[in-house]
């Protein structure tokens, strides 16, 4: 995934009264992973192989090393279908079936929305905040209430993706502090999750586990305008977001200042330098007392559930664990097919399907 860091707004966060704490998690009960490229992987023929070398099924691979949770994103009207509605709506049957629980990752866009862009849906390009609000709400309605209808109800659901400064751009975004057009893009998602299913978790993502002057800038200005969100998410890449030292910290405070439970909804880490195909890996280096190496992919995923089970955090997600490079699978929904991968370093299975044995999920 081209990943574009943007410039976080460097503001430190007005004083508010702290939440009453959530109690400290003893577990991790939402051991997840992002597969959100492995239907087109499958749809092309990969095969995935378990740590003993025999061919089995991605998904019950990832079971039998602690997998309990799996993140599926959902783009509106994505160019090569991969990963629209239908699509979801397809696989949640597969993984509602191997007993997993899914968690739907709305980016509110026909491509990649992360801190560095927040493209609108063509369909919703010259819409404006008013408008916006029925179309977060309507959407979000309707694909929920197709997984439930289907029996394959989300348990959970995040409202935007990598949210630092807004979504839905120009509208959605958050300029000189005023986070009053975020909050009604939120409000509208948070309420047709609840109308959907009342018991479908509310998650509000951002990758602002890099400082906690980030974090609480962005989760104050939304609770001051009356946000609910059920659980806190944040990304963490070593390499993008500092020490595990620093991630404990950010947890720890989100977690006591909020009041609600704590997710890292993504991190990976690279197992080699080396690319697998034309397209450059997004992650070149790795981080220090880390080997690019199995083993050292291995410990540092270690490393950061213990990091986020000792601050409190409730769950962690590997994302796109499943991405080798594929010929076909590319990283563009725009050119699915002439893109490559720029992940195939940070998947836990080999350019030949084979799994690291040293990655495991734990509680």
């Amino acid at each position: 995934m081209k990943r574009i860091l943007a410039a976080l707004v460097l503001c430190a966060a007005t004083a508010l009264p702290a939440a009453h704490p959530a109690q400290a998690a003893t577990t991790l009960t939402m051991r997840g992973a992002d597969v959100s490229t492995v239907q087109r992987a499958l749809d092309l023929g990969a095969k995935y192989y378990d740590a003993s070398g025999a061919q089995r099924d991605p998904l019950d691979i990832l079971k039998g090393i602690g997998v309990n949770y799996v993140r599926l994103r959902i783009w509106n009207d994505p160019a090569s279908g991969y990963n629209n509605k239908a699509k979801v709506l397809q696989y949640a049957r597969t993984v509602k079936a191997k007993g997993l629980k899914l968690l739907v990752d709305f980016h509110y866009s026909d491509t990649w929305a992360d801190p560095g862009k927040q493209y609108k849906p063509a369909a919703w390009s010259g819409h404006g905040i008013g408008r916006l609000q029925t179309d977060v709400y309507d959407y979000t309605y309707d694909v929920c209430s197709s997984l439930k209808a289907q029996g394959t109800t989300p348990d959970s659901v995040q409202i935007g993706n990598e949210i630092n400064v807004g979504m839905l751009w120009n509208d959605g975004k958050v300029v000189n502090n005023d986070f009053t057009n975020l909050s009604l893009l939120l409000k509208a998602g948070y309420n047709a999750t609840k109308a959907c299913n009342p018991g479908t978790q509310v998650i509000i993502h951002t990758a602002n586990a890099d400082s906690d002057a980030h974090a609480r800038w962005f989760y104050d200005g939304i609770r001051a305008k009356g946000v609910s969100w059920d659980i806190t998410g944040l990304s963490y890449y070593c390499m993008w977001h500092g020490t595990l030292s620093n991630l404990h910290n950010v947890i720890s405070d989100v977690r006591s200042r909020y009041g609600k439970p704590v997710v890292i909804a993504e991190t990976a880490y690279p197992f080699t330098a080396d690319d697998a195909d034309s397209t450059p890996n997004s992650v070149t280096s790795g981080c220090p007392g880390y080997g690019l190496t199995w083993q050292g992919q291995g410990a540092e995923f270690a490393a950061v559930q213990n990091t986020a089970r000792n601050a409190g955090a409730v769950g962690v997600f590997y994302w796109e664990p499943t991405w080798y490079a594929v010929p076909g699978n590319g990283w563009d929904p725009a050119d699915i097919n002439g893109s490559g991968d720029g992940w195939d370093n940070m998947a836990i299975f080999n350019w030949t399907g084979h799994l690291n044995p040293n990655v495991r999920w734990t509680p």
